[in-house]
């Protein structure tokens, strides 16, 4: 059975597409491999570039902070990005460069065979979506939806969100995305009515 330091060790060797000439450092994803939860971004960003771990700039720090307001930390859950090395200037991903690298995401959700999916933008949502076989039109008509499939053996929710990185640009996003996030893990967290 495939292991994540498998697939690991191939990305850190991939020259599948041209990236791989141009960034510092391969950003294979991390996390717990029996994750529940597993959040996929688009691609690393500078500061992942340079550390090798996804998550780590500016979009991660609000990442981690909202996960901290739903009782989660980032060893609970698995965290990636469809590619696995940053494109040059932060452009966004090209569709030969997506198909190179998808295949790895594939084989790292079938590794964990998650309950939920959380896509943190348009490039990670419209890939799990045509995964999954959901009809994706554009993130703000998804976002803060929850979709299900059947997968591994089990129901699995797909939840496509903004990506961090736009909330840090538009602020004006922050209250929704926040009330969006809590809606989305409120689901796994016991409340009173589960006692009564």
């Amino acid at each position: 059975m495939e292991t994540l330091e498998q697939i690991e060790r191939e990305i850190l060797n991939c020259k599948k597409c041209e990236l791989y000439k141009t960034k510092t450092k391969y950003v294979p994803g991390e996390g717990n491999p029996n994750a529940k939860i597993v959040l996929i971004g688009e691609a690393p960003g500078r500061e992942e570039d340079l550390q090798g771990k996804p998550f780590v700039g500016n979009a991660g720090k609000l990442l981690t902070e909202l996960l901290s307001s739903v009782g989660l930390k980032r060893e609970d859950v698995f965290i990636c990005n469809v590619l696995k090395c940053r494109p040059p200037n932060n452009r966004d991903p090209t569709l030969e460069e997506i198909k190179a690298c998808g295949g790895y995401l594939i084989r790292q959700l079938n590794v964990i065979k998650p309950e939920v999916i959380v896509c943190l933008g348009r490039f990670a949502a419209k890939f799990v979506f045509e995964y999954f076989g959901l009809q994706f039109e554009s993130i703000s008509k998804v976002k803060g939806k929850i979709f299900e499939v059947e997968r591994w053996g089990k129901k699995i929710k797909v939840v496509p969100l903004y990506h961090p990185a736009a909330v840090l640009y538009r602020p004006n996003l922050r209250e929704e995305y926040e009330r969006d996030f809590k809606r989305v893990f409120a689901k796994r967290q016991p409340t009173l009515l589960d006692f009564i």
